[in-house]
């Protein structure tokens, strides 16, 4: 995470940027590198936002990216644009997922190879037909990729335009029309093939497959396009690694990183504004042309006295864990370094999932939790110390669905501890050990295990109702109220750039990324009007 920086030593800036999370920081180094005057104003005494590498064990030399974890949707252009000098690695497994066929630990291990993903679909379901309903649908959603991720770091498409891209019928049928559960059913038959494709619907989303307002789709959609292929990778060195290259190439370029300055509140007549800002010494003001939020809507509405948007609500429970050794499984035909290398899917299957859903609607927390987990120390043993390397130690990741908000209201900590324990119990059920015994400790003997309600994660980050998101992710085309880029407000002169924008949510920069080409093309025109 980054130093501290000094004060603001200007008054009066091009650009003011509220928020140093990763979306700020693109903006900041994008503008900065194209002459412009930038103070980036950043509340916590780091930037990076939930995009950042902590050892949150006493005394463990473990660095883990505490919050988000895995980078797809961040294009190249970005990173080639400012020069960053950071590293993903491609994990070789895909996903594992087991279940209990007949009284027999089995499971379903995708990656490997195209043979080897085949056998194991034909090892699980009995035949050739899984597979190849497999392979032809993400061939169609391939397709989707390839059209649609380029459009990100353009000017919003219309909904024809973007269709005409796809150039699909059937693909935009499938992910843009009918709920996600309908074509899920159509093409799959067994219950855990069908769970697995629908979980990349459900990350940080409250939702049923067969949700008529398709914020499933929506989900899914950001899940399968990113690099026009899909692919999650593994930032070498945590997350952190990502917003400290950002950090870097922001200030390389000129921009002021000012942490430990909160901004409480923006004036604005369209074509000048003030940026309020407290500090441990008192307030201050900052004046610019432009300001750029990365918060939420929520705070953006807050810190100009507008009307906030509907309140947002997470759904996930987020878990680290630091072990002196992978589990063994009860499935002996899959290597555990194999299986958590990927995601491992856990009480994912396709009616599981329906069923958490609906114990959660009702208010309840769900039974048998459906959850992810990964190993990122497999792919990228750099994060922890030499001596935890050399011991074999590894770290697991894990991200539970439809857990909303609302489950925590009356008794976060009580919550949080009843919903950890029944998460671990469904891991537990496909582990040959408890995973409680391969759990380390820290230098105080406590194990070393943290969770995250939705309500954590507000506290923490500031995040509306703990939703990842900001806000329902939208879908990737211009609609009414959107504006050219997708960043605009009803102020001429002030550009949402955080994860609530169109086309925002993920660790991309996309919205970074528009809001300082906003910026560019009004400065260009003579305008800061609404482009």
């Amino acid at each position: 995470m980054s130093a501290p920086e000094e004060a603001p030593a200007a008054r009066s800036y091009d650009a003011v940027i509220v928020g140093g999370g990763h979306n700020g920081l693109v903006a900041a180094a994008y503008l900065a590198r194209a002459g412009r005057s930038v103070l980036v104003l950043e509340r916590l005494g780091h930037t990076g936002g939930a995009a950042v590498s902590t050892r949150p064990f006493a005394g463990v030399d473990a660095r883990l990216s505490r919050y988000s974890y895995l980078v797809s949707l961040l294009p190249g252009k970005i990173v080639r644009d400012l020069g960053l000098r950071f590293e993903l690695r491609t994990r070789a497994i895909s996903s594992y997922t087991p279940v209990e066929r007949a009284g027999r630990p089995t499971g379903l291990l995708v990656g490997g190879g195209e043979q080897r993903t085949r056998e194991a679909f034909a090892r699980l379901t009995g035949g050739e037909g899984e597979y190849e309903a497999w392979r032809r649908f993400y061939d169609l959603t391939g397709g989707v990729a390839w059209a649609v991720f380029p459009t990100l770091t353009e000017p919003l498409p219309t909904r024809e335009e973007l269709r005409r891209r796809v150039g699909d019928e059937e693909a935009w049928r499938a992910l843009f029309e009918e709920p996600l559960g309908v074509t899920i059913e159509d093409r799959f038959h067994d219950d855990l093939v069908r769970g697995v494709v629908l979980t990349d619907a459900l990350i940080g989303t409250f939702a049923d497959a067969h949700d008529p307002d398709l914020a499933q789709n929506r989900c899914f959609l950001y899940h399968v396009i990113g690099g026009g292929t899909g692919a999650w990778d593994v930032p070498v060195g945590g997350m952190g690694a990502l917003t400290d290259a950002l950090a870097a190439a922001a200030r390389e370029a000129g921009a002021v990183l000012a942490t430990g300055h909160e901004a409480v509140r923006i004036d604005t007549d369209g074509r000048t504004a003030e940026v309020t800002y407290r500090t441990a010494d008192g307030e201050g003001v900052a004046a610019a042309r432009h300001v750029l939020v990365g918060a939420s809507p929520q705070a953006l509405a807050a810190l100009t006295g507008d009307e906030p948007p509907a309140p947002a609500e997470g759904a996930q429970l987020k878990v680290n864990m630091l072990l002196r050794r992978l589990p063994r499984l009860r499935d002996r035909d899959v290597d555990p370094r194999e299986a958590f290398s990927g995601t491992f899917h856990i009480a994912e299957g396709y009616d599981q999932l329906a069923a958490a859903h609906r114990q959660a609607s009702a208010g309840e927390l769900p039974a048998a939790p459906p959850s992810e987990i990964y190993c990122h120390s497999l792919t990228d043993p750099t994060i922890l110390g030499p001596e935890l390397a050399g011991q074999g130690y590894q770290t697991l990741t894990l991200f539970g669905l439809h857990t909303p908000a609302r489950l925590f209201a009356r008794d976060n900590d009580r919550a949080r501890e009843d919903l950890l324990k029944l998460t671990l119990a469904q891991l537990d059920a496909h582990l040959a050990e408890p995973l409680a015994d391969c759990l380390a400790t820290d230098t105080d003997g406590r194990p070393c295990i943290e969770a995250k309600t939705p309500l954590d994660l507000e506290r923490d980050l500031g995040l509306p109702g703990g939703n990842i998101f900001h806000r329902a992710l939208s879908w990737p085309y211009a609609q009414d109220d959107t504006g050219r880029w997708g960043v605009e407000t009803r102020h001429p002169n002030v550009l949402l750039c955080g994860a609530g924008a169109v086309r925002g949510g993920g660790v991309s920069g996309v919205p970074g990324h528009n809001a300082a080409m906003a910026v560019l093309e009004a400065s260009a025109s003579g305008s800061s009007g609404r482009l």
